[in-house]
């Protein structure tokens, strides 16, 4: 007898190839759909996430992880508008991206075709299930989504409305399935779905990911944790630095393209660093290195176990640096190749940060907060990539994609 991995694998295969035969404007239509009906049961979806609520509360989980699991009306307004926009965008499957025509008078073209069937296993948003949901069916991809244990209901009852709408349209509810066992040993299985899995994605934590990487035989897209800087140069405003970092540390510490480690030249440090104080205390906590604590005075010195740490929480790292050549140093050293940042009114500096800092996002004079395939203009995202292979930073439409090679001639043979 088939396992659920096997049973949900065969399914998702059998889908996909339904799917990848689906035109645009079904598609569009199917997702229209899903956002008005996540609207109108906006209620039930509300219940749900409640008893997720109730449960984390229960079980001690820190209030910044609980803000990460909430929904609400506005955020499943943003859920619903977020799949909307996905399907206003150009459908990248069956694009011939470009042809030539070689010696032997074969015409080929390059053009893009659906992954087959993804599986992603991630933890506590439940944005991420519409988000991933809505990209994967709009590139053609059947999807097995896999989610942990403190959103076990929204994800159930998000994952059953949007598969409501699928057999509204008489269409296969296994393009969008749903784990409903959130045990390490089925996340084990589903990480060696080889015969049905094309490609599997995790998107959570640190813990999570390097389980992935370690553990999978499936091809995995590596989405990344952020541990992510903002760095004031000595050619900063130092209001706009303020209002930067305030945004990218304390509007929502809990997500990924949040900032831990503040990095501030040392001749701004004692204009700066009072003024951060003043704004972040006491609600962010401050790390700082020996040499900041001589400008702050509700800091505590940093470990160097901090440099390296996601917080997901209001505590933020501080580091004085006497140039940017160090400043950079000091960021490629430790950073998680997230999303990275620097203030200044310098264009060399600006430039140079550009070029030598190795991330996935890279800013000037903006808050990191930004790297989201929402604000990028993707509709939804199906999370970072940090790697340098096939994706790398949000992940879209065209990253759920592959290519395929296609040859006209007119009796050629090879000689």
């Amino acid at each position: 007898m088939d396992n659920l991995m096997n049973t949900l694998g065969k399914q998702a295969k059998r889908a996909a190839q339904q799917l990848s035969q689906l035109e645009s404007l079904q598609k569009n239509d199917v997702l229209i759909q899903m956002a008005q009906d996540l609207e109108e049961q906006s209620a039930a979806l509300l219940s749900a996430n409640q008893q997720d609520l109730d449960r984390a509360k229960d079980h001690g989980i820190p209030d910044p992880m609980i803000d990460r699991l909430r929904l609400t009306p506005e955020r499943i307004n943003e859920m619903a508008e977020g799949i909307r926009q996905v399907a206003q965008l150009p459908d990248p499957i069956g694009v011939v991206e470009k042809m030539w025509r070689t010696e032997d008078q074969l015409t080929i073209g390059q053009q893009r075709v659906p992954l087959g069937v993804i599986g992603i296993i991630f933890e506590s948003r439940p944005n991420v299930t519409t988000d991933a949901a809505s990209l994967c069916f709009k590139s053609g991809n059947a999807v097995i989504l896999r989610g942990g244990k403190e959103a076990f209901f929204s994800n159930q009852a998000l994952v059953a409305l949007m598969q409501r709408t699928l057999r509204d349209h008489q269409l296969d509810s296994a393009m969008i399935q749903f784990v409903n066992d959130t045990s390490h040993e089925v996340a084990a299985e589903m990480m060696h779905l080889n015969d049905y899995l094309d490609v599997l994605i995790p998107r959570g934590g640190s813990g999570l990911i390097q389980r992935v990487k370690t553990s999978a035989t499936v091809p995995v897209i590596e989405t990344g944790t952020g541990n992510n800087h903002v760095y004031v140069d000595s050619a900063a405003q130092l209001e706009m630095a303020l209002e930067i970092v305030k945004n990218a540390k304390a509007q929502r510490p809990s997500v990924c393209n949040a900032i831990e480690t503040l990095v501030v030249h040392e001749k701004v440090a004692a204009d700066f660093l009072p003024l951060i104080e003043k704004e972040l205390t006491p609600l962010v906590a401050l790390r700082g290195d020996a040499h900041s604590l001589k400008y702050l005075k509700q800091a505590d010195l940093a470990a160097e176990s901090d440099w390296s740490t996601e917080f997901l929480d209001y505590i933020l790292a501080i580091k004085i640096v006497a140039s940017i050549d160090e400043a950079i140093e000091h960021i490629n050293h430790y950073n998680s190749k997230h999303s990275e940042a620097i203030v200044t009114d310098s264009y060399s500096n600006g430039q140079k940060f550009l070029k030598e800092v190795d991330a996935a996002a890279v800013y000037i004079n903006a808050s990191t907060r930004f790297t989201d395939g929402f604000k990028f203009g993707f509709g939804a995202e199906i999370g970072i990539s940090t790697q340098k292979l096939h994706a790398r930073g949000p992940m879209g439409l065209e990253q759920l994609t592959s290519s395929k090679y296609i040859i006209y001639g007119d009796g050629q043979i090879r000689e």
